[in-house]
């Protein structure tokens, strides 16, 4: 349900937060082709000595690798494992069907334990619904209190996947981590308003990945499961929601996404 995210890290950063996040108790680590980290979070993960079966990692695939046969392998390679526990479609660009194909065949193989997709529409998740052999377990997207997705929720618990939270702190904007609401909860439940916020997303049954270079925001961000928000308070939050998105995908940049070429092989 908590994890860490290693968006915008580089390899030395990374690597560092990792390590801080497993020696804080986190067992989830999100990475992708494009962070161009990969092969820091790996060695964070060796370096842990905690045992590879007790981690969850996630990763992504990259558009402009999805018609490459062997992108799984070279993911696999770049994290120094056997397997991925869980593989994601990142961008609804390029031949994301063929990407999808790749997936499904590494699933099939062992060496993927589940897939799913990342800033998919339902209208692009019902069309992978519809050509599928292994379903989407989850869907990685935009989720905060400003952008809350009641519909899209309703739509994936009927498909039995479930959601997961990039930018769950609203990408920082201290006008939504500085809400009157928040700061009163944080007062009554002796919590920072970031914690209020992280709690609310687990209670609605959001997972979150939250990213931090801050060892201490990282051990912050992971203390969510000593106190419970009550009732009357997720109603206070959910009237939060503004439909408001820091992040909006254009046909121009899912064309770009395709393009571009992330240095991968030039990891440290």
């Amino acid at each position: 349900m908590a994890g860490i995210g290693t968006f915008l890290l580089s390899p030395d950063e990374a690597e560092a937060s990792v390590k801080s996040a497993l020696q804080a108790g986190y067992r989830l680590i999100d990475t992708a082709n494009a962070y161009v980290n990969e092969k820091a979070v790996g060695r964070a993960i060796r370096k842990s000595g905690i045992a590879r079966n007790e981690i969850f990692l996630e990763t992504k695939l990259w558009p402009s690798f999805y018609e490459q046969a062997d992108a799984v392998e070279k993911t696999l390679e770049r994290l120094d494992t056997d397997y991925i526990d869980l593989l994601l479609i990142h961008q609804p660009a390029g031949n994301y069907i063929a990407g999808y194909r790749l997936m499904e065949k590494a699933y099939k193989d062992g060496k993927v334990r589940a897939i799913g997709l990342s800033n998919f529409t339902i209208a692009q998740i019902q069309e992978i619904l519809a050509v599928c052999e292994v379903k989407p377990a989850i869907l990685q997207t935009e989720v905060h209190p400003y952008y809350q997705e009641p519909e899209l929720k309703q739509f994936l618990a009927q498909e039995n996947m479930v959601i997961q939270a990039w930018y769950p702190l609203g990408h920082g904007d201290k006008a939504l981590i500085e809400e009157p609401v928040f700061s009163e909860l944080a007062a009554k439940y002796g919590k920072s308003n970031a914690q209020i916020i992280l709690r609310w997303h687990i209670q609605s049954g959001n997972i979150v990945i939250p990213g931090s270079k801050n060892p201490d925001h990282i051990r912050a961000n992971f203390d969510l499961f000593d106190f419970e928000l009550e009732d009357a308070d997720m109603a206070k939050i959910a009237a939060l929601q503004k439909n408001k998105r820091y992040y909006t995908s254009t046909p121009e940049m899912l064309a770009s996404y395709a393009e571009m070429v992330p240095p991968v092989d030039e990891q440290k």
